[in-house]
């Protein structure tokens, strides 16, 4: 489905949503009507150009100004959405997720705009892209890459139909590299030696970052490959433009290299920043960065053998979007929740040595989780993050045996092979591997534990007070417990297991359980006592 066509009207309306992209450039918002039968119809699309990587350093702030542009942004946003009743959901990407005063922004959109945004990743940035490129080019069938470049930061990625086969996010982005090598503008480097020397460092910079992945990925077919993002659309409509075709569409356009070369060299020829906003094709909002966004892209072009970049108009709002449709209508989320479960499976098989240990104190959680839910009062959400933080509890082992529940957490919050987590899902799912054994999460003594909302630390105390009996319950690491139920009264709580085998001996697992549940005995304001079936 195109998301530049409307779908037929004739669906059931399921509501609507306000899909907002954060970036380091500008804030895009697209409103949809739902539709049933995993359809929407695009209401409206909104851009505000913020700025909000124009901090000092390297986007390491967000200034007080750029902040105001995107509370402002966010807030007009926000207005669209509640004339609609739409859900809203709010994406920050290269800019917020580096910033060192993002939470301040974070706090004021959820504040003033009544905005809540979520932080996420590079890898997840791609993954959602990708998404949105599926909706607006037909690809799934056939071996695809795409390129988006952001102000900050830039995303490539390698696929057949929906499944990711690699993909990684640069530090490379239209701002970004232009301020670095640039940093008094392109018609500020004075003489033309000047001007031909930072072009080369920044050419050499690109290269330099790309390599590693493109020799990586040298061997992986892709008969298409996609180009988003503004940078990209500009430079694509600069080229049309000298070809005489400024009436088409964008998306579905192609671009190829040595067309983008002949844009290249009019940029560069341009002799003040008047000039170059006034080329056939140019934004005029972005002439100020493009040059660095143009010299990523040919440098990808050259770094990764591509001859040809067929424009999507779908992106990351289009991904989000996407997503958040398939979970309203509870339509196509089979893929969705596969996918979670599938990259916790991916990290606990490179990581666990003893995977199968693993899936049995998962299955015991999940087994206590279920057994305590008129007491616990937590949702699927929670049990999928209980799920997660079983099988990853012990990858840390990779590391040492010794404290190996910190390295767990260092693992699983810096991986980047957990795809369709958000970054509070990761923190959370993070903070289950570190507390699943040793000390109790306590504000004062873990800053990271601190950092979580009020909410939050209930449901990590709650899931890790269930995980550490499952992993006392599976002690011999030999799966000797079968089933397990769970029987309730007003002040106590009763964990029965049952062995496995008939007859089977489950005294040191018994004994293990019943040593860990002072966790759980305290979040359920319950004695937890662990014993077997009679």
């Amino acid at each position: 489905m195109s998301v530049d066509e409307p779908t037929e009207t004739s669906g059931q309306d399921l509501g609507a949503i306000a899909a907002i992209d954060i970036g380091t450039n500008s804030i895009h918002t697209v409103l949809a009507r739902v539709l049933d039968r995993g359809r929407y119809e695009v209401l409206t699309r909104e851009k505000a150009t913020v700025r909000l990587g124009s901090g000092g350093g390297d986007m390491d702030t967000l200034d007080a100004d750029a902040i105001d542009r995107g509370i402002a942004a966010l807030t007009r946003a926000a207005q669209l959405a509640v004339e609609r009743n739409a859900l809203v959901v709010a994406v920050a990407t290269s800019a917020v997720r580096e910033a060192s005063n993002s939470k301040a922004f974070i706090r004021r959109a959820r504040d003033e705009a009544g905005v809540s945004v979520e932080v996420i990743s590079g890898v997840e940035e791609a993954r959602l892209i990708h998404l949105g490129v599926l909706g607006a080019l037909p690809v799934f069938d056939r071996p695809h890459a795409l390129i988006d470049i952001g102000g900050g930061s830039t995303e490539v990625l390698y696929g057949t139909g929906d499944e990711v086969t690699a993909s990684r996010s640069f530090k490379l982005g239209a701002i970004r590299t232009t301020r670095r090598f640039f940093p008094d503008g392109l018609f500020g480097a004075g003489p033309e030696k000047a001007r031909s020397r930072q072009m080369r460092a920044a050419q050499a910079h690109v290269a330099s970052a790309l390599a590693p992945f493109a020799t990586a990925v040298a061997d992986l077919p892709a008969e298409v490959v996609a180009g988003c993002s503004g940078t990209i659309e500009t430079l694509a409509a600069m080229a049309r433009a000298k070809a005489g075709e400024n009436g088409r569409s964008a998306n579905g356009s192609t671009m190829t290299r040595r067309e983008l070369d002949a844009v290249v060299d009019a940029i560069l020829e341009a002799t003040s920043l008047d000039d170059l906003k006034a080329l056939p094709g140019m934004e005029p909002s972005r002439a100020d960065i493009i040059v660095g966004g143009a010299l990523i892209v040919q440098g990808a072009m050259d770094a990764f053998g591509w001859e040809r970049l067929t424009i999507s108009e779908g992106s990351l709002r289009e991904g989000v979007l996407e997503e958040a449709q398939a979970r309203l209508t509870g339509g196509d989320t089979a893929h969705l929740a596969d996918l979670r479960r599938h990259s916790v499976e991916h990290l606990l098989i490179a990581t666990d040595e003893d995977p199968d240990h693993a899936r049995c104190i998962a299955r015991l959680s999940l087994a206590i989780f279920d057994g305590l839910e008129r007491v616990h009062g937590l949702g699927a959400e929670h049990r999928e993050l209980l799920e997660a933080g079983a099988l990853l509890a012990n990858v840390g082992l990779m590391i040492s045996h010794s404290a190996h529940h910190k390295h767990s957490y260092y693992i699983v919050r810096n991986t980047d092979r957990l795809s369709g987590f958000n970054d509070r899902e990761i923190e959370m799912v993070a903070q289950l591997a570190r507390f699943h054994r040793k000390a109790r999460p306590d504000e004062q003594r873990h800053p990271e534990f601190g950092a979580l909302s009020l909410v939050d630390r209930a449901v990590v105390r709650t899931l890790a007070g269930i995980l550490r009996v499952a992993v006392g319950l599976d002690r011999s690491h030999a799966n000797k417990v079968g089933d397990v139920e769970v029987l309730v009264s007003a002040d106590e709580v009763s964990v029965v297991a049952s062995p496995t085998e008939a007859g089977g001996d489950i005294d040191l697992e018994l004994y293990a359980g019943a040593a860990n549940t002072n966790l759980l005995a305290e979040v359920l304001g319950r004695s937890v006592s662990v014993s077997g079936a009679a």
